[in-house]
């Protein structure tokens, strides 16, 4: 099948993502890429790891092999913060739409599918969905990501979080039954808004404790605008395994400077990890501004950068791209090139409790080969685009600039955009 099309769901088969792919993919081999260290290399690549990286030119094989010669190779970005189910829904509002977005489970699970392989094809090949859960819609959401979950297997990793509007009281009664029966379904993550319940302090509590039995991470919604109430999260959270993370908790930004560095230094000494929404907000956000970064770094908070809404009433105009965040990142809040890239790719891989990708030997082959030469080039204009999930190249996006020439016939011929060696390059 195409790279760029998704597998038909096969409810016969297994759904966890060490489950995706049942043949081995057959070696390929990545000629003369450039590292960010500066070096040109070749790797190869087998089955889903990688199995060597040498000096350009110096791996032979017998298989397929694809030309990176103008290309930065780095790890995949991972999305550590997308909204499947609402995705794509913007266009169903305002005077012109149609009216309100369908709820069918069909359309869910169609609109979740486009929307993760948008972000596949930016880059990321490990995705975690807040899926909201309860009122009238019931689990028929949730059901349409795991399904998208499934028609994805082999092109990317789709991971769910279970998202309950209330679980204290009479009215959160059967939401928290729900939440229960929707870890059993196959939402790996528990989560929710705190900030939305009369009792936010129970309601981390009937999550922390839902967690606690299945063995589950927690991702909570917060603004962070509360000192106190953050304050309690963190000292209930504080070392809970396998972690809990908060987002996007912009709020912590319109904070005294002296309340926010100790809110920073309670979330540090807590283990949690905060994922920030550079792009923009999310459903049930109330604010439009980015957590202040500098500061949770400073403090040892581990901050990973996540999309939020993509083209959704919350933000109709988000792009779910990681390498968008990671430019605003650097150009919004001085971020050294590295780090804000590492937010969307090592950070938010560890915040997904998935392994470390290095390209270096023996590290899963989870790799994004981006057009241009530096770092820095590359969160500029990053157009040309080439992903690798499980030692297959996945997601291909091609795009060439052209200049026309000059009316005048003394005028000297314009540029176009190109490679900068005469060596073809991969076919798009």
């Amino acid at each position: 099948m195409p790279d760029s099309q998704p597998r038909r769901p096969d409810d016969n088969a297994p759904d966890s993502a060490d489950a995706a792919t049942t043949d081995p993919a057959p070696a390929l081999v990545l000629t003369g890429a450039r590292l960010t260290d500066g070096r040109a290399v070749d790797v190869r690549l087998s089955g889903s790891r990688i199995e060597a990286v040498g000096t350009a030119g110096s791996l032979a094989s017998r298989g397929p092999r694809i030309d990176l010669r103008g290309y930065l190779l780095l790890p995949a970005p991972a999305e550590p913060h997308a909204h499947s189910d609402t995705a794509l829904t913007a266009d169903s509002t305002g005077p012109d739409g149609p009216g309100p977005a369908s709820h069918r489970a069909e359309d869910i699970q169609r609109r979740a599918t486009e929307a993760a392989l948008l972000q596949l094809g930016h880059g990321a090949t490990s995705l975690r969905a807040h899926v909201r859960i309860g009122d009238v819609q019931g689990l028929a959401a949730l059901e349409a990501v795991l399904q998208t979950r499934r028609a994805l297997r082999g092109l990317a990793d789709l991971t769910a979080v279970a998202v309950p509007r209330l679980l204290t009281g009479v009215a959160g009664a059967d939401n928290l039954a729900m939440l229960r029966d929707a870890v059993k379904m196959g939402a790996a993550v528990v989560g929710g808004c705190p900030d939305l319940d009369p009792d936010p302090t129970g309601y981390t509590a009937a999550v922390l404790e839902v967690a606690a039995e299945h063995g589950c991470p927690v991702d909570l919604h917060t603004d962070g605008d509360d000192p106190t109430r953050l304050a309690r999260l963190a000292a209930m959270a504080g070392g809970l395994r396998p972690g809990v993370t908060l987002g996007p908790c912009a709020g912590l930004a319109h904070l005294p400077l002296e309340t926010a560095t100790r809110a920073a230094d309670q979330l540090a000494a807590a283990g949690i990890t905060v994922v920030c929404l550079p792009q923009g907000g999310c459903a049930g956000s109330e604010r439009r501004t980015t957590v202040p970064v500098r500061l949770l770094r400073s403090a040892g908070v581990r901050v990973a950068a996540g999309s939020g809404a993509l083209r959704d009433t919350a933000n109709p105009v988000g792009r779910g791209d990681p390498l968008e965040a990671a430019y605003l990142l650097a150009s919004q809040h001085g971020l050294r090139a590295e780090h804000a890239y590492a937010m969307v790719s090592t950070t938010a891989r560890a915040a997904l409790g998935l392994p470390d990708v290095r390209v270096e030997a023996g590290f899963p082959a989870e790799l994004l080969a981006v057009r241009g030469e530096r770092l820095s080039a590359v969160l500029s204009l990053a157009y040309s685009r080439i992903v690798i999930h499980r030692g297959r190249v996945v997601a291909r996006t091609s795009a060439v600039r052209e200049y026309c020439d000059s009316d005048t016939d003394t005028g000297p011929d314009l540029p176009r955009q190109g490679r900068p060696d005469s060596g073809a390059g991969p076919k798009s």
